[in-house]
């Protein structure tokens, strides 16, 4: 062999890798509309939301994020460092 060692990323690393970031941003957009819909579409269509409904559908789209994120990364590193160098 070459002495190549192929090197796991940190976990950090790995969920900042932009192929991670931008499925995750498409699982948010989707799964957040959907949960946004669900439990303030009411409220949103009469008008009514308040600074405390903005705050929690803020956190109603990082919660998807967060959670496609987590999966991604667990699979990759499951799958284990890549050997190219």
């Amino acid at each position: 062999m070459d002495g190549y060692e192929p090197v796991q990323k940190s976990w950090l690393a790995t969920a900042r890798e932009p192929s991670i970031v931008r499925r995750s941003l498409r699982v948010a957009a989707v799964v957040g509309t959907l949960l946004v819909a669900i439990n303030h579409g009411d409220r949103a269509l009469a008008g009514a939301l308040t600074p405390g409904a903005w705050l929690k559908i803020a956190l109603t789209y990082c919660v998807p994020y967060g959670v496609a994120t987590f999966a991604a990364v667990q699979a990759v590193r499951q799958r284990g460092p890549d050997p190219r160098p």
